[in-house]
């Protein structure tokens, strides 16, 4: 049976300029939060410096991306039961106040706690932002302002490092937290002035316990991905048994409930079901460079840090660049087009990954990146307007933020699955001692090996990033297939009545 794509007419009776104040609060909050990421990984040097504790350093990421990553799906359905505004309003006003607290925070210990509660406002910041957009936008207008949005993504990657550079040193790494004080305070008060939004109040029977148990469950999936590395196998088992138990659990409950937090008829619905899978690959395909691409150029190419690092601003650059594009091809063909153009960018550059060597140099590696990141955006904009039109107002936000959610759970599980490969790809090496970046990322322990250890450590990390980029090639064409999962002939304008 052939979906039909919805086209009720969202933000009806709201004026021009209203939408137009709303929609740039809604993007004041999503450049706030992806601003976020970077200029805090920019001042983590000072902070540590400072603060000591360098033990708990990437707890200070872990806390907030765990957080926001389980938070995500509740804040989308709250937001479908009580409003958008009110939601937004919620976890602006948590986000603001964790910055504040980690801006005084006195030690690395309530760094992290107060990036606890910063994460639990920002699962609600860039997906209710986002789900608000598609309700003031309609059909092509949507598609247009994804344009926009992507910008907004792509302006904070490129400011978040400079900006964080810049704040650390004219005044301090507390002031990369207080940046984000005015820029919400500017957008609550936007929203307050131009956002009227009309919701049924009803008595509502929210299953708090099913929003426990994914929480949980999601919780403790995630961190065993994040931190499968260090932990014992024994460890590893209970985790993914106790996960697994309360994952079950959970879709069991929500079968039964009224209004169930995650309403699981979703994932019946092929837009929802293919934008689902096209994320958590594209988030796996996206680690499986951004984490590796630039340790391979260092430790088996010899090149410089700053070489390696243009792999990131290309593949981080890429992305929103190509959602920019994605905004243009969908006003002029379909969903499915887009997408599958995204698809096969994507297929090219993975194919490029898999050429990778020494003497093709950092220049190649760099454009594969590119390539890679450009397909994925191009893909991954044309899902989220198709997304949005696919269901009423009243499921939008769960929808919104599922879709945003596989995202975060693909790049944890491609972190893990990745870095296994190349453990166990360099597993003899590890096992004499020592740490492969310090062996052959720093020129002076690299000085210190014979050519014939140096050459058969690069061989097994070449073999084993090679086997990667395998996967990442049958990842791309996932990415490919879920484009047929959108209705043919369907785009962001409305079709002719018969």
């Amino acid at each position: 049976m052939s979906e039909q794509v919805s086209s009720e007419p969202a933000g009806a009776g709201m004026s021009s300029s209203s939408r137009a104040w709303v929609f740039t609060a809604a993007l004041i909050t999503i450049f706030m939060a992806a601003i976020e990421a970077t200029i805090v990984a920019t001042a983590m040097p000072s902070i540590v410096g400072t603060l000591g504790g360098f033990d708990l350093f990437s707890w200070v990421f872990t806390a907030y991306l765990l957080t926001q990553a389980v938070t995500v799906p509740v804040y989308g359905r709250l937001a479908d039961l009580y409003g958008r505004k009110r939601i937004l309003y919620f976890g602006i006003g948590i986000f603001l106040a964790g910055s504040l607290l980690c801006s005084l925070a006195g030690s690395m210990v309530w760094l992290i706690v107060f990036r606890i509660v910063q994460g639990l406002g920002a699962g609600a910041v860039v997906p209710v932002a986002m789900t608000l957009v598609g309700d003031i936008y309609n059909g092509a207008d949507r598609a247009r302002m994804q344009v926009y949005i992507s910008s907004a993504f792509g302006s904070a990657a490129l400011l978040g490092p400079l900006v964080g550079a810049l704040l650390v040193e004219q005044a301090g790494w507390p002031a990369i937290f207080w940046v984000n004080i005015p820029l919400g305070l500017i957008a609550l008060m936007m929203l307050a002035i131009s956002l009227r939004e009309e919701v049924a109040h009803r008595p509502h029977r929210i299953d708090y316990a099913g929003s426990l148990l994914m929480m949980l469950g999601t919780g403790l999936l995630l961190f065993l991905l994040v931190k499968a590395t260090s932990l014992a196998g024994s460890t590893i088992a209970l985790l993914a048994g106790t996960a697994l138990m309360l994952l079950a659990w959970f879709a069991a409950r929500e079968r039964l409930a009224p209004e169930p937090m995650f309403p699981l008829h979703l994932l019946r619905r092929r837009v929802i079901a293919g934008s689902n899978l096209l994320n958590l690959a594209n988030g796996m395909a996206y680690m499986g460079i951004a984490a590796f691409l630039p340790a391979y150029i260092q430790g088996v190419m010899g090149r410089s840090a700053v070489e390696a690092g243009l792999v990131l601003t290309a593949l981080g650059g890429a992305w929103p660049l190509g959602g920019w594009v994605a905004g243009k091809v969908m006003l002029r063909s379909t969903f499915r087009h887009a997408s599958a153009s995204g698809g096969m960018v994507a297929i090219l550059g993975c194919a490029m990954m898999l050429g990778l060597s020494p003497e093709r140099g950092p220049a190649y590696a760099i454009a594969a990146a590119f390539l890679t990141g450009f397909g994925m955006g191009l893909g991954n904009n044309s899902f989220i307007v198709a997304v949005q039109a696919s269901v009423d107002w009243s499921e939008r936000g769960v929808a919104t933020s599922s879709y945003m959610f596989t995202r975060i759970l693909g790049q944890a599980v491609g972190t893990a699955v990745f870095g296994g490969i190349l453990n166990a790809a360099l597993a003899g090496h590890l096992a004499a001692g020592g740490n492969l970046v310090d062996r052959i990322m720093e020129p002076a322990l690299r000085a210190t090996l014979s050519p014939a250890s140096l050459a058969a450590l690069m061989g097994d990390f070449d073999r084993g990033l090679h086997a990667v980029y395998l996967i990442n090639l049958v990842l791309a064409l996932v990415m490919l297939a879920c484009a047929f999962t959108l209705p043919a002939g369907v785009g962001p304008h409305p079709r002719p009545e018969r």
